[in-house]
């Protein structure tokens, strides 16, 4: 049975909303956690394995280096303090993919703590969201249920599990109760997302890509009648995977709960989950309070002493931010607003620049993977960056218009052919022969013939009614195969008017 929901206006406008994230970040080392098993994606089930991410009797778990230091880099990053000693606990509960029967993470100590982000939206309102803390944890496996409708458990005959994953090392970052975001919460949640996204990638201490589970949320949400109330009971809708799927499972959990508020029913504390194809939340099991975990520190591993040299070092490393380097591009290429925010949208800053590295124009960049390839990865549903052309082959294409060997038409087949397989853009212009026409005899025949075929049309251009002109031009370029310069065909047409 559907719940009953309020109009998201009016349930904004009659309770006060807070909202809390925490971020799960798989980070991109070679081995996982605790052991030397090998990480990849995609991999054999249970090959990527040792006897510590089985938890087999014995096994002793020791701490990954490069993991540590990445949360560091993560910690700098949000602008917490990391803290000279932190500690790894013991969270017990019992789940069929982890096969310690507890997860190894961090409780009272973490290793970054009282942090904030400043999230910029798109109308440039700046944001503070308040981070409690970012630990280190590892993963647990992947369970798969078979029999039930899309791989949930429900109507399911049985289940596999896939303990690759397992003891994979994990960040999480966990906001303060969020407050004063209002009617803008999704929002600024999803801007909250996003750049904890490009932030770690631009560390590259992860690939977050969020379709791989790389990076997602739990999403917690309450409401209150006013700003000076108590926190209303919050819910968590766990393991929501897609920025889109964040905003909307706020949007939902605002309108179900002050629709049961306002009928005076109670809001449980639950986990809850995000349903893509009935843009709905559903109850889960009642959530656990932090005691029912039973943390408590973990005997075989000892205190993490993260010294004040050692944070320096890494500091010293710290690459530009993405919101201090979006802001040096944009004045760089004389960007708008709104171009900036088209680029950003279509993910494309990163190819873009590459492109301009490789000898581009920023304009020409900026016009090729938001023109024909943006068409061409949304007509085939993938990513530019899934795309079979390189930042090197825009730029080659680029050079090529620039030096005269290639107009819009034929630089357009050139990708085409790329895309296609076929090689790199010299070897496609080879290939094809492609190449402008520079023979004004051959371009004045083609534009002979265009005029005695459009006898009307020339009568309109040489009685100072322009517009036709397009007519002309297509004629000739249609008898040239494209070839023919656009420029040299205009100005062949307007001396032969005179």
């Amino acid at each position: 049975m559907a719940e009953k929901l309020m109009k998201y206006a009016d349930a904004t406008k009659k309770y006060d909303v807070v909202f809390g994230l925490e971020t799960h970040v798989e980070l991109c080392t070679n081995t996982k956690l605790f052991c030397p098993a090998h990480i990849e994606f995609g991999g054999e089930p249970n090959t990527q394995l040792t006897p510590v991410s089985l938890g087999l009797p014995g096994s002793l778990p020791v701490v990954n280096k490069t993991a540590v230091d990445y949360a560091i880099k993560l910690g700098l990053a949000l602008h917490c303090e990391i803290a000279e000693w932190s500690q790894f606990a013991r969270k017990n509960y019992f789940y069929p993919d982890m096969p310690r029967d507890y997860q190894i993470s961090q409780y009272d100590k973490p290793t970054n703590g009282n942090g904030y982000l400043d999230v910029e939206l798109e109308d440039g309102t700046v944001f503070r969201v308040p981070i409690e803390r970012a630990h280190i944890e590892d993963d647990a496996g992947k369970n798969t249920h078979v029999g039930g409708a899309d791989g949930r458990i429900e109507g399911a005959d049985h289940s596999l599990v896939d303990y690759n994953r397992a003891g994979v090392p994990l960040i999480e970052i966990v906001t303060k109760p969020i407050e004063g975001a209002g009617e803008r919460a999704p929002e600024i949640a999803g801007a909250y997302m996003r750049a904890i996204r490009d932030i770690v990638r631009a560390l590259g201490i992860s690939h977050a890509r969020m379709e791989q589970g790389n990076m997602r949320a739990d999403v917690n949400v309450s409401l209150r009648p006013s700003t000076d109330a108590p926190y209303g009971t919050r819910s968590e809708t766990k393991n929501v995977n897609s920025f889109r799927g964040i905003e909307k499972t706020i949007q939902y959990e605002i309108r179900r709960q002050a629709a049961r508020l306002d009928e005076g029913k109670e809001i449980l504390q639950e986990t809850r989950h995000w349903d893509e194809a009935t843009q709905t939340t559903a109850g889960g099991r009642v959530k656990s309070d932090a005691d029912d975990y039973r943390y408590f520190p973990d005997p075989d591993l000892v205190m993490l002493h993260i010294t004040k040299e050692h944070i320096a070092e890494i500091e010293a490393q710290m690459p530009e931010m993405p919101r201090e380097r979006r802001n040096r591009l944009k004045a760089e290429w004389n960007l708008t607003d709104l171009q900036l925010r088209d680029i950003l949208n279509a993910d494309a800053l990163d190819l873009i620049e590459d492109t301009v590295k490789a000898g581009a124009s920023a304009a020409g960049a900026r016009k090729w993977w938001l023109g024909e390839l943006s068409r061409e990865a949304n007509a085939k549903g993938v990513s530019l960056e899934e795309l079979p052309v390189t930042p090197a082959d825009v730029a080659e294409v680029e050079k090529l218009i620039a030096d005269g060997k290639l107009n819009d038409k034929l630089a357009k087949q050139t990708i085409a052919g790329v895309l296609a397989g076929e090689g790199t853009p010299d070897e496609v212009v080879a290939k094809h022969g492609y190449k402008i026409v520079e023979d004004t005899g051959a371009i004045e025949s083609a534009v002979d013939a265009a005029f005695a075929a459009n006898p009307d049309v020339v009568e309109k251009l040489k009685s100072g009614n322009m517009k036709p002109m397009g007519v002309i031009i297509g004629a000739v370029m249609k008898a040239t195969r494209g070839q023919a310069d656009a420029k040299a065909v205009t100005a062949i047409v307007r001396a032969k008017l005179k």
